[in-house]
């Protein structure tokens, strides 16, 4: 299949694609006789792959080791469960720090005074250097 099927089918742009092969993230497809490239079942499939562990917020590197572990099935998954572990301290990480922010937006929500910008504590905490 062409690159334009390979899209449409993961649902992903043609430049990701052509991004993951340039990674090494994706093996470079065959080429046809007009100078196309030929995408088989297995680089849906690699694509797929690389797609879910970027939804789940893996990064790059993340990625790239995982595909390697997952290259070699006989392996332990202890590996995976490293990576899988250091990248869920990360969430938690950011949750809490969301939780924080959510805490402060809304106490300066609660001290809004409904009056001009002018006068506008949030915009004031936004911005120390602001005059007012």
């Amino acid at each position: 299949m062409r690159i334009g099927e390979l899209a449409r089918i993961t649902r992903t742009k043609t430049e990701t694609i052509r991004f993951y092969e340039k990674e090494g993230l994706l093996p470079h497809a065959a080429r046809t006789a007009s100078n196309y490239r030929s995408y088989g079942r297995e680089h849906g499939q690699r694509l797929s792959f690389i797609r879910r562990a970027r939804d789940l917020g893996f990064r790059l590197d993340d990625v790239r080791e995982l595909l390697t572990l997952a290259d070699d099935r006989s392996r332990s998954c202890g590996a995976v469960d490293e990576i899988t572990t250091r990248h869920l301290a990360e969430i938690d990480a950011k949750i809490a720090d969301l939780g924080k922010m959510r805490t402060e937006l809304s106490r300066m929500l609660t001290t809004c005074q409904q009056g001009t910008i002018g006068d506008c504590r949030i915009i004031e905490t936004l911005d120390p250097a602001r005059p007012g």
